[in-house]
This record gives structure tokens, C-alpha cells and sequence, in this order.
């Protein structure tokens, strides 16, 4: 399988948007431009890695971005040019040692990339030595002089040019170092000055770079366009003998404790496999398999933060969860709003987002009978349409 590297160009200071820090680290609803293209690369499976090409002076910026991605896929960043191409040849050079068959390159700030886009670069590049996402002219253009119309402009073959821009890697890092100076406005530019064919993909409007603040209005508008996801999980533990036991990691006195291979915290394991089926990544049992020694006797609270990681590094957010109790004792209603604090904190989410409620059986089954606890919850996520393959 080819080894396909993506190059994050964000080395930019955006005059034109104005303001005290470049246009790619603000934030759009919440997570920065720059952070949520990166993030739909690496949560490609295509994609091998990852490389920002940032400034000099961004790099506490560019690391607040992306701290809440985490992915073994993003490489270090590398310090950009004074120019667009000078940045796009310095991370080419970067790459040198990793010799990838092909490489997309892309805007920091065109943060609406879709998988779609992507994979459909990458296939074009199977029967293509380079491709480009664009869009068809679909308005009329007019030639002007000094403001008054000259001629109507055949848009018949006419093309908008987006990114992510795609190519083979020794082709286009070739093609850069013989440009040498020369300035041209995108990759294909530099491509095509060597007279090499070059694939066009159509895109979509949607796929806007952001260079204006009127940008990033549009964009806040635009990024309505989520997709929710919910997922369940259920667990439960039989009662053993002990004097503590832990729910949704706060630890409970009692007559007993619970069975299990970590500290049996039934909420937590049914909340974590609530968040791994939201996005289809499995349950607990297959990332933290129970015969392992490693997990013996360890916290819960680890298992949710790695399903919270692994939602995040993936470009989605959570939303809420709701958690039920299911026992006859202890009784949960008491300690039910440090639950919720001690979820909102692992979570990082607010305590508002969060539920923890309990029920009983009725004394009916093993749990009428006091022999164990167990768990139902519930999760929901947001994400940009199309982040999921």
C-alpha cells in the first residue's frame, strides 16, 4: 500500500483578516481552524502521517491547537518560509527522510475538508501523477477596464482551485526545486510549469479558505452542518467481599465491593463503551482486554479518557451522557452530583452535559437480590458530515 503523507500549510500571518494572531488559530465553534483540518487528515485511514508547516513565532499556538488531538499520526512541526512556496518546499524537504509515495498538501485554513475529498485525490492518484480538488465557474465573468465591462469571459472550461492538492512525492519536491524563485499562486502552478498533466476533482463550495473575517462568519454559519451520533453501553458486576466500591469514580463505602479486573466501576465501563459505539470504534473489552495483567486493579477513569481521546483526535466532540445506576444498594441518589462532577471532569465537559440517575429492579433477578450493580449509558457526539469513511 503507497504511503500517503499530508503537509498542513499554515505559515501565513493573514493580513487580510486582521487581528492579533493568524487566521488559522482562531477558533470555529469552539476548536481552531487549524486544528480541525489537521484532524480530518489523521483520522483518515489513507492517511500515514501528518505535518504542520507553522511560523516561528506560533509554535505555543500551534501546540494549544492541537493538544487535544493526540494522534500517533501528527509529526512535528516544521518552521515555515516568508511565502506560501517557500513554506510548501521547506516541508517537502522535511519529508526526505520519511520518502513517502505521495503527498497531499492543503490550507490550514480551508477547515470543511471531507474525507470524500481526500480519498478522492489519493484514488485519482493511482492512474495520475497529480490531482487537485476544484470547482466548476458557475457565474458569469466579465473583463473590465477601469470598472466599465469589456467582454463576457467563456467560463465553459473554467475552474476554481481548492486544496488538498495531491501528488508523487518525488514529482512535486523535484518540480519545487526547480521552480526556484519564480512565484506562483498554488502547487499545481509549480506542477504544471514541468508540463505534467494534472487530475481535476470536483469540489465543493463549502470548501472555503478562510482569508476574511466576513470568512470566518460565513464559516460560523456554515458549520452548522454537524452530524450527532449516539452510542450505549451496558455493564455489570457482581458484589464480592470488601468495604469500598467505586461508581462513576468516586469511591462508595459499603458492606461489599465489586468483582472485576480494574476496579470493576460498572458506570464508567458502560460509559466508555457508550462513547467507543458512537463512533463505531469497538468496546472496552477489545481495546482493554481483561486477561491482560497491565489493566489489573487500574483506575476506570483511564479507560474513559482514552475513549474520549480517541473520539477527539477524530475532529468530534462529546455532547452529553447520561448514566443509570441499576441496584438495590447503595443507594445513589446522595452522591449523585459529585458523579456527575467526577464524569465532567474526566470528560472534560461541563457538569450540564452530564446525568447520573439510579433505579432499582423491584427486588426482581440477580440484582433484586443484592448481587451486584449494573449500568446503562448513553453518549452522544457532534462532528462535520462526512468525517466518518
Amino acid at each position: 500500500m503507497s504511503k500517503c503523507i499530508a503537509l498542513i500549510v499554515g505559515a501565513g500571518r493573514g493580513q487580510r483578516f486582521g487581528g492579533d494572531i493568524p487566521k488559522q488559530y482562531h477558533l470555529l465553534d469552539g476548536v481552531s481552524i487549524i486544528a480541525r483540518s489537521i484532524a480530518t487528515f489523521s483520522s483518515n485511514s489513507r492517511i500515514a502521517a501528518v505535518r504542520a508547516v507553522i511560523h516561528s513565532d506560533d509554535m505555543h499556538l500551534y501546540e494549544d491547537a492541537v493538544k487535544s488531538l493526540s494522534s500517533s499520526k501528527l509529526l512535528e512541526p516544521v518552521q515555515g518560509g516568508t511565502t506560501r512556496q517557500q513554506s510548501v518546499y521547506l516541508g517537502l524537504q522535511s519529508l526526505k527522510n520519511i520518502s513517502p509515495d505521495q503527498v497531499l498538501i492543503h490550507d490550514a485554513a480551508r477547515p470543511f475538508v471531507s474525507t470524500g475529498m481526500i480519498n478522492s485525490i489519493i484514488g485519482e492518484l493511482k492512474s495520475s501523477r497529480g490531482a487537485i480538488v476544484a470547482i466548476p465557474v458557475y457565474d458569469t465573468l466579465k473583463s473590465s477596464n477601469d470598472f466599465f465591462i469589456s467582454s463576457t469571459v467563456d467560463r465553459s472550461s473554467l475552474w476554481c482551485a481548492q486544496t488538498p492538492q495531491g501528488f508523487h512525492y518525488k514529482d512535486i519536491y523535484e518540480a519545487y526545486a526547480i521552480c526556484g524563485e519564480t512565484e506562483l499562486t498554488d502547487d499545481a502552478a509549480v506542477f504544471e510549469k514541468q508540463n505534467i498533466p494534472i487530475k481535476l476533482v470536483e469540489g465543493t463550495a463549502d470548501n472555503i479558505k478562510i482569508t476574511s473575517r466576513e470568512d470566518l462568519m460565513r464559516a460560523e454559519r456554515v458549520f452548522g452542518n454537524w452530524e450527532f451520533r449516539s452510542g450505549t453501553g451496558y455493564d455489570v458486576h457482581r458484589f464480592c467481599d470488601g468495604n469500598e466500591l467505586v461508581l462513576c469514580g468516586v469511591k462508595l463505602a459499603h458492606c461489599y465491593a465489586l468483582e472485576g479486573h480494574s476496579d470493576a466501576d460498572v458506570a464508567l465501563h458502560a460509559l466508555t463503551d457508550a462513547l467507543l459505539g458512537a463512533f463505531g470504534l469497538g468496546d472496552i473489552g477489545t481495546h482493554f482486554p481483561p486477561d491482560e495483567k497491565r489493566w489489573k486493579n487500574i483506575s476506570s477513569d483511564f479507560f474513559l479518557v482514552k475513549a474520549r481521546d480517541a473520539i477527539e483526535e477524530k475532529g468530534a466532540s462529546i455532547v452529553n451522557v447520561d448514566v443509570t445506576i441499576i441496584c438495590e444498594e447503595p443507594k445513589i441518589s446522595s452522591h449523585s452530583e459529585v458523579m456527575r462532577k467526577s464524569i465532567s471532569t474526566i470528560l472534560n465537559i461541563s457538569k450540564g452535559r452530564v446525568s447520573v440517575k439510579a433505579t432499582t429492579t423491584e427486588k426482581l433477578g440477580f440484582l433484586g437480590r443484592k448481587e451486584g450493580i449494573a449500568a446503562d449509558a448513553v453518549a452522544t457526539i457532534k462532528m462535520p458530515i462526512g468525517l466518518i469513511e
